[in-house]
């Protein structure tokens, strides 16, 4: 992007926008979590729902799980579960006995109560990107390594932004800090950046009890007031195929036993680390999830779990993971149907295989989107910012996501709908005749300014006037956003003391190692 094409894009054809939002970068919509007024798509009769079950629990019973964690063998032997070795085996009626103890719903409440958030139900949820460790923007041009200042930007995008709802992991790795200590920093950052529901990754147990203390802390809690309900939440992974891994069960385990919520996401690639079979790569999934669901519910009963959903496909020529595919878009519709017929809230992904934000990046992404929202699902990973299957961040995606998140948001209002007198508007109809028009009636005059979807992001003139504004490009409209985003952008409050408190941990913990690591 040349330096005459950059100072171009900056007027955008956005004065008519800039004059509605005043001193905001954007007119962006409320601080509104929807709720998914459809119903959901269910590609399987009752016969498929049946059989899907039916495999995960044949897998749970006659093959097994490979649980690599001391501390879980020895909690499934107790529970009468049929352990030889590493390899544990379960039968369906203790796995659905410990299922059916996990709530449908709860609340995350985090350091700011206005940020609290309900899962479950017909609720729908976007978090940030999370992990990837590398990162594109345009000013830059080409793939970098993540730092600490680009984590600390797309942490301000993720509180910038009404319809990111809660922060996930990382949204860069900042590679530039070493591993030991990483946490530490990025979750000052995380706690001082933002103010919406916060995640912690279980990667041993020194980053789970950091974590947990530092949310205690900016939260302002007692050790009871933050185990008395959820504050904060873990997402882990199974290593597919069926195999749990010692550090992400240990961190669970961790934060069951203070209250703090888990979401449970095998990552089965079909035609890789699952069958070809869309069938079956989702009942692997299930068994995967379900028995360490039933597990955390055997250690603490009523303990706040998420079934996740990360079921793509492969591409069969090259062997790397494609996203936004239609047997993606299949095997989170059957997951949430999978996820109600377990009574369990649903976690899915919006992601996609594009290594820039181009028009691909688009169309995988909407794809994945849509699929959680035909699904049913609860909370929305990777929601904005995600490029290259999951290695790469970038801002102007993140934004673009964002335009996509409003658009949903906006779709699911109820006054789209709405069917009353004047909604149908026959007096308006009446008053127009057969010849007239409607712009300059008092009916349109009433609503024009909230009657339809106002984008941030969407260029909506005409070729010519699109060219006579400089004819800038989408990915360097949110470019152009982004920079102007981070400049203007102001941390949530937070109370002195709080942040003192919060700074001397971290120091605390510094010197005494952070985290073990072996380099």
């Amino acid at each position: 992007m040349t330096d005459k094409k950059a100072r171009r894009g900056r007027s955008g054809g956005r004065a008519g926008a800039a004059e509605r939002r005043g001193a905001a970068v954007i007119d962006q919509m409320p601080w509104s979590p929807p709720i998914n007024t459809d119903k959901p798509t269910e590609p399987l009769d009752e016969i498929g729902v049946a059989a899907i079950h039916e495999g995960a629990m044949r897998i749970l019973e006659e093959i097994g799980i490979e649980f690599y964690n001391e501390e879980a063998i020895g909690i499934l032997r107790e529970a009468g579960c049929t352990i030889n070795g590493d390899n544990v085996r379960m039968g369906r009626d203790f796995v659905m006995e410990m299922v059916r103890k996990a709530p449908s719903t709860f609340t995350i409440t985090p350091r700011n109560p206005d940020r609290a958030i309900e899962i479950g139900g017909k609720n729908l949820l976007f978090g940030n990107v999370s992990s990837p460790p590398n990162y594109w923007d345009m000013e830059i041009g080409t793939k970098v390594p993540g730092n600490r200042e680009m984590c600390r930007n797309l942490l301000k995008l993720t509180q910038y932004f009404n319809c990111i709802h809660f922060a996930g992991g990382y949204p860069v790795e900042p590679v530039d800090i070493h591993a030991s200590v990483r946490h530490l920093d990025v979750l000052y950052d995380k706690l001082t950046l933002t103010d919406k529901a916060m995640h912690a990754y279980s990667l041993g147990k020194e980053r789970v009890e950091d974590v947990m203390e530092m949310v205690r802390i900016a939260g302002g809690l007692s050790h009871e007031e933050f185990e008395a309900k959820p504050r904060m939440y873990t997402n882990i992974n199974s290593t597919s195929p069926l195999k749990h891994d010692q550090p992400m069960i240990d961190g669970c385990l961790r934060l069951a036993r203070r209250g703090q919520a888990i979401v449970v996401t095998p990552f089965t690639l079909a035609g890789a680390m699952a069958p070809v079979t869309m069938a079956g790569a989702v009942a692997q999934s299930l068994a995967e999830a379900l028995c360490a669901i039933a597990l955390f519910q055997y250690v603490r009963p009523g303990i706040p779990c998420v079934i996740g959903t990360f079921t793509s496909n492969v591409d069969m020529k090259s062997g790397a993971p494609a996203f936004g595919t239609p047997e993606y878009m299949r095997a989170t519709q059957m997951t949430g149907q999978m996820a109600r017929f377990y009574d369990l809230p649903l976690r899915s992904s919006g992601v996609c295989a594009a290594n820039v934000p181009d028009g691909q990046s688009v169309w995988e992404t909407s794809n994945s989107l849509w699929a959680a929202v035909q699904s049913g699902t609860n909370m929305v990973y990777h929601a904005a910012g995600w490029l290259e299957g999951g290695l790469i961040a970038s801002p102007e995606k993140f934004i673009m996501d964002c335009e996509i998140l409003q658009q949903i948001q906006r779709y699911m209002q109820p006054e789209l709908t709405a069917t009353g007198p004047d909604e149908i508007a026959l007096d308006a109809i009446r008053s127009v005749g057969n010849d007239g028009h409607f712009f300059g009636i008092q009916h349109t005059q009433d609503r024009y300014t909230t009657a339809f979807y106002q984008p941030f992001l969407s260029d909506w003139k005409n070729y010519e006037g699109w060219e006579v504004a400089g004819g800038v490009w989408t990915a360097e409209r949110a470019h152009h956003m982004f920079k102007e985003i981070i400049t203007s952008f102001e941390a949530p409050a937070m109370d002195e003391g709080i942040r003192e408190e919060l700074a001397d941990f971290v120091a605390r913990r510094k010197t005494e190692g952070g985290a073990p690591t072996d380099f």
